[in-house]
């Protein structure tokens, strides 16, 4: 077990290196957004490959921050109900659901997408926009985005094994849906007497 914990951790280094570097992709986005609608306004001139590269940089952070964001136990679950069961059902429940749902969905988007995105990077595929950009870059996204989700879904089915076997801690305590929100109201009530 000691060995897979190990990988555990390379792949969330991994993942946290690469989700750390995308974060300013959003930056970029923005800025490359807002030159574009400057340079439009101002010398009523536009590019399609600068609109395009608003969408790339806007996609590739969000396909590739995807396997960062389950990293920091921040992907979307019901949480009312999730909140209800003791912290050895959660990660039961996080078990199953990595095995059964996220996987198989990883895996089968990688087998389609490796033969999508090598068909375009063999044809160069291109925009069909007037000074349009290429397009396998944004396709290869799709594919490197499932690849590190799919990496970080083994990390996470690791220490979640890990953890109940108790060869590992916790990183996340259980905290009930009650004292999240007593403990939110606190703050709350602190920062108003400031």
């Amino acid at each position: 077990m000691a060995g897979l914990i190990a990988l555990s951790r390379a792949i969330d280094r991994m993942n946290e290196v690469v989700g750390r570097w995308v974060s300013w992709l959003i930056l970029l986005a923005v800025l490359v957004s807002a030159g574009n609608a400057i340079i439009r306004k101002t010398f009523n001139m536009s590019s399609n490959a600068w609109l395009e590269l608003q969408w790339y940089l806007f996609g590739a952070a969000f396909l590739l921050a995807a396997a960062y964001t389950l990293k920091q136990n921040e992907h979307i679950r019901i949480d009312i109900v999730y909140g209800m069961f003791s912290r050895r059902k959660q990660h039961w429940i996080d078990l199953f659901g990595h095995v059964f749902f996220l996987m198989p969905f990883v895996l089968l988007m990688i087998f389609y997408f490796v033969p999508y995105v090598s068909l375009s990077v063999r044809n160069g595929e291109m925009s069909s926009s007037a000074g349009g950009l290429i397009i396998w870059p944004a396709k290869a996204m799709l594919l490197i985005g499932f690849l590190l989700l799919g990496f970080q879904g083994i990390s996470e089915i690791i220490k979640k094994i890990a953890i109940m076997r108790g060869d590992m801690d916790d990183p996340t305590p259980f905290i009930s849906a009650h004292e999240a929100a007593v403990a939110e109201g606190e703050a709350l009530a602190k920062e108003v007497q400031k």
